[in-house]
């Protein structure tokens, strides 16, 4: 697997849903970053595919796929069921599992998808290499932040004031190899001219140094 370019639309079951998602492999990738969406977003986030792009560019797979139905999408307490989410993502790591052979895994979380991301790299015995958080919002999920053992990097627009604030904080609780970068002049979903650029650079670093 790791010697092909792979490219294909996947289908993950999880329980009675069927999640759809982006499978991107390139020649001799070094890993495969699972992403985890914000609320109300999916597969086809502009910012997410973006970053996988960049990914992929430095011979890190990508797996972009969807935490929810169409129809679950439609209900705004599913949107932000954390729990529920964390379990749509371990379905999607054990898919990668069975099907990526010899890889290692990582997590990116965008906003409340870091949520989801941190409780689900608590949540299982199998070993996430590294977790990047954009934008995030890991005060959802403060009571499980001291037991993340995944290397976690949080990075954060300078000018996001309140979520920075509500960063400092998680990151305090992380007893796990940890970062915090600061993007100036940066704002939540760095729209900002090469912002976006910056949050991907950062990523790639990250997964390229404990993919090793």
């Amino acid at each position: 697997m790791s010697h092909s370019e792979k490219h294909e639309l996947i289908k993950i079951r999880a329980d009675s849903a069927q999640l759809d998602g982006m499978l991107d492999i390139p020649i001799d990738a070094k890993g495969i970053v699972l992403f985890a969406h914000g609320s109300g977003s999916g597969r086809y986030s502009p910012r997410n595919q973006y970053v996988a792009s960049v990914l992929q560019s430095s011979g890190i797979g990508t797996l972009l796929f969807d935490l929810l139905t169409s129809e679950e999408a439609e209900d705004r307490k599913k949107v932000f069921d954390i729990e529920l989410l964390s379990q749509r993502l371990l379905y999607a790591m054990e898919w990668t599992r069975k099907n990526v052979k010899n890889l290692k895994i990582g997590y990116f979380g965008a906003s409340t998808g870091a949520a989801t991301a941190l409780k689900a790299s608590v949540a299982t015995k199998a070993e996430i290499s590294a977790l990047v958080s954009r934008g995030g919002r890991p005060d959802m999920v403060v009571s499980i932040l001291e037991k993340v053992k995944t290397p976690t990097l949080f990075i954060v627009g300078g000018n996001d004031l309140e979520v920075l604030r509500l960063n400092k904080l998680a990151y305090d609780r992380l007893r796990c190899e940890k970062e915090l970068k600061i993007i100036v002049g940066a704002t939540h979903l760095f729209e900002e001219p090469g912002k976006l650029q910056e949050v991907a650079e950062l990523a790639a670093e990250w997964f390229a140094k404990h993919f090793k």
